[in-house]
This record gives C-alpha cells, structure tokens and sequence, in this order.
C-alpha cells in the first residue's frame, strides 16, 4: 500500500480502547471509534449504553481510564473541549448549553465573536448578519437579538446546531439533533448533512430512530452496556436486527396495542381555553380508559394547552373540569384534583437533578404516604425500590442522584413520581424524546397498563407515527388552535399533516 492509500483509508478520528468508570457504573469498557471524512457514522444503542460517555471522552469533557485517540492517525491527548475544538471537533450535546440570557447571535458566536474597529470590541451589525445566514441554512428565521431563554425546546436545538455549524469543523458529533425537532426541520438539517458530507466532514450521529440510521448512514456501530456490540453496513442489516442487537433480545417496535373500544367516564374536558402564550380558544374531551393524542407542528401550541391545563400557565378565558369539577388554580391545585404533567423537558421542570432517585420517585406522594407529615426514612426507600423494581428503572440504588440516569430511565422516574401519587389523568409532552427503542416499547407498556386501570391520557408528540399507532383517538392542533379530531379509522400520519399544514 502507498503511502497516499494509506491516506486514504486512515480515519480522521479513532478512538481505540476507550475505557471510563463512575462510582459504582462501568460506562465504556474498550470501545473503538472510526469517524472517516466525508461519512456519516451511525451510533446506536439503548439509553445508558455508553453513547454520550463516548463523545464526551472526544470532546475532552470527560477523561478517558484507558484507551488512546488518534487524529490523522496520529496519538492526540484531548484534555478539554478547547483542545478538541484547536482539532476541529464541534459537537451537538443532547442537552442543551445555551447561556440563557444572552441573545442567539452571541450564544451561535460565543468566545468567538468578529473583532469591531476599536480593541476589545465587537462587530455586532456582523455578529447577526453571520448568525442569520447560518440560520437560514437550517431553513429558520428567528430574531438573532431574542434571548435564549425565551425559547422553546425546538427553536434552542436549532440555536444549538447552528452554534456549532459556525464552528467549520472537521468532524462533527450530532447526539440526538432532531429529538426535538418537527418533520420540516429535520428535513432541513438533513439537507445539511448531505452538503457536509459532500465537503469532506466526518460526522457521528447518534439517533433512536431507525429511519434516520438507514435515510443517512454510512456505517453503523452498535454499543450496549459500555461495550461495542458490532459495527457494520446498512446493507447488511435490518431495523428488527438493529433492534436486536441493541438491547440484546427481541422487542416488538410496533407500539401497537388493543384500543378502547367503551371508554369511562369524562376525566378531561376543557372548553374555550384560551392563554396569553397563544392558544385560541381550544376544546376537548379524554375519557377514562382512552389515550388520546394531541398532535401538531411544532409552535402549534400543543405544550401550551398542557400547561394551561395543569395551572403552569393561567388561562385568560375558558375552563377546565377533571371528573366533572371545575379546576382553577396552580399545579398545586391541580395535583390535588388528581392531574399528572410529564413535561417536554424532563431534566429542567420534571426531575430535581441533585436529588437521589428514591427523593424524586417521592416528591408528589409525601403528604399521601405520610399524611401526619412524619418522613419515614424505611417507608420511603422500601416504595422507592418497589417503583424502582415496577417501572424496571435501571440504577444501582434508589440514592443514586437521579442526574446520573439515562435519559430513559429518567423519564421513567417522572412517570413513577405521579404513579406514587395516585393520580387519574396524566398528560404526557413527548413521552418518548430522546430515549432508546426498547425504553420507549416499555414506556407505551406501561401507559397501556394505565388506561386498562382506568386512568385518563392526553398524550402530545412530534412523531406522528407514535401518535397514529398508539392513541385512540387524536387532536390536531395548528396556530394555537384545534384543525380537527381524527376517530381511531381516520387517524394515520397522512390525516395528521393534512389538518396540520391547512390541507384539512
């Protein structure tokens, strides 16, 4: 072999026998990367299976136990994420790392801003013109001076993109780009791979959906458990092995169920609510034994109705009845009638993240398990395990800090708090974002397992395919309003987009 063929065939980035203990978990265990120019390299596994520990590593934010990485094939010691960014690496992270209130231009440019006139100051009429242009590759025009506080989930991931899009880099990690993401704008983003790739970019994407590794990889790697499973073509497998080999046992990925044929009785009915955060005057009714869907493009106001309902938000007109009564008040109130929120973002307003697992799974249940306000230290673990063991939450201990968990397992804590506090009615915002396939057949399972109980669900998600598989029923909502409802026969994604995108 010539020396230009081996070139040609030595990756930009390896990573060879990566290793990285936690107290008490073995995150990777001798794992190898390649990421080779002008690739897109698919990272798969289930939610703890090493994934973002490995990126990390990369990127410097952790320091690998063993293992070395190589650059061009040669050793590189990656100490920080400053050395990383000197090699040209810029990455994605699943959680989000804006600075809140500073405007989208300076987060996209930060540390990096173009120099102005004078020393020391900034060009800032250049600062937004480039955070626009950007931007606008990502096929969004947002208001470069808004806050980043401001935001939603969708519009901070498209901030977070851009941020590192700015950066040219040489190689590229995206964890989850389009978790939260609509149809549209993934299709944007994924245009911008293909233009990416094109230019010689090495890009690893880590993704839970399938239709994503096989639409844009070039190569797959399977973790599972902090170990490399296998790494191989698209050609050469398929969705149910991918699945397989990921979790290590068979999964039925097909989310379908037996639906409500007699629903209960009414246990949600709002009329004419209306908020200050954009919805117009919305209607609708879930009935006991039902898990009906609320559905929509992102900025619909799906999120809103949620919070409004729950007293996160204040109605400005309309009503809202649980089980016939009338509820008006704050989440407080609203806990009481019996209402559960699992929120889109379950890291900023659904979990307590310095506090242990066993704190969190008790946090709505205290005055239910101790109503003469008397903690009991034996009481509260031995629910704690109970929920842990019901719900397959994955932790060494319930005082694990709930921050350590992966995402699934996270969710799965939230949805164990409003369990220990016996609520009727629980509306769940993107149940599934950003948590592996195996997690999501067991989370479906278990709101399955709620609604035959005779528990109420309103279930609002962007993938229209969960929406059509799971839900009884579904609600589309478009410009803070509801387009229309579609009967269990009527519901599929194509009827979903029609009343979304005004085709109705």
């Amino acid at each position: 072999m010539t020396g230009a063929e081996r070139a040609l065939d030595t990756p930009l980035l390896a990573l060879r026998g990566i290793g990285k203990q936690f107290p008490g978990v073995r995150a990777l265990d001798g794992v190898d990367l390649e990421l080779r120019a002008g690739e897109v390299h698919m990272l798969v596994g289930e939610n703890g299976a090493g994934k973002s520990s490995l990126i990390k590593v990369l990127y410097g934010a952790y320091r690998a136990d063993s293992g070395r990485i190589l650059y061009e094939g040669n050793p590189v010691e990656v100490r920080s994420p400053a050395d990383a960014r000197r090699l040209g690496i810029a990455v994605i992270f699943q959680e989000f790392s804006l600075v809140p209130f500073l405007d989208i231009a300076q987060n996209i440019f930060l540390g990096r801003e173009p120099r102005g006139r004078f020393p020391g100051s900034i060009d800032r009429a250049k600062l937004h013109a480039d955070a626009r242009r950007i931007l606008q590759l990502l096929g969004v025009d947002y208001d470069t001076r808004r806050l980043a506080h401001t935001l939603g989930v969708a519009q901070q991931q498209m901030v977070e993109i851009a941020k590192a899009l700015s950066q040219n880099a040489r190689a590229l990690v995206m964890d989850e780009p389009t978790a939260a993401l609509s149809e549209r704008e993934c299709e944007h983003l994924f245009k911008v791979i293909r233009q990416l790739k094109a230019e010689g970019v090495a890009i690893a994407y880590i993704s839970h959906r399938l239709h994503e590794v096989f639409e844009l990889g070039d190569r797959i790697t399977v973790l599972r458990d902090g170990r490399l499973v296998k790494t191989l073509l698209p050609a050469e497998t398929s969705p149910d092995e991918l699945v397989e080999l990921m979790v290590g046992r068979r999964v039925d990925a097909s989310y379908t169920r037996e639906y409500c044929q007699q629903p209960g009785e009414v246990a949600l009915e709002v009329k004419g609510l209306a908020t200050d955060t954009g919805v117009k005057g919305v209607d609708l009714v879930v009935r006991a034994g039902e898990i009906v869907g609320l559905s929509g493009l992102v900025g619909a106001g799906r999120t809103e109705v949620a919070r409004a309902i729950f007293g996160a938000d204040t109605p400005t007109r309309g009503e809202v009845r649980v089980f016939g009564e009338r509820v008006a008040g704050g989440p407080g109130e609203a806990k009481r009638r019996g209402i559960a929120l699992i929120p889109e973002n379950r890291k900023r307003e659904g979990l307590a993240l310095v506090r242990s697992v066993r704190d969190n799974l008790l946090l709505a249940a205290l005055y239910r398990l101790f109503p003469r306000r008397w903690f009991d230290p034996t009481r509260a673990t031995r629910v704690a395990r109970e929920t842990i063991g019901r719900l397959r939450i994955a932790t060494p201990s319930p005082a694990r800090l709930v921050r350590y968990l992966s995402g699934g397992n996270q969710q799965k804590a939230v949805l164990g708090k409003w369990l220990n506090a016996g609520c009727r009615l629980f509306i769940l915002d993107e149940p599934t974002r950003g948590i592996d396939v195996g997690a999501k057949a067991e989370i479906f399972s278990l709101i399955d397992g709620l609604v035959k109980q005779g528990a109420a669900v309103l279930m609002i998600s962007s993938e229209l395919s969960e929406v059509a598989r799971v839900c009884d029923r579904a609600y589309v909502m478009r410009a803070g309003r509801i387009a229309g409802e579609l009967a269990r026969d009527r519901l599929s994604e194509a009827n979903i987009l029609r009343l979304a995108m005004h085709e109705g």
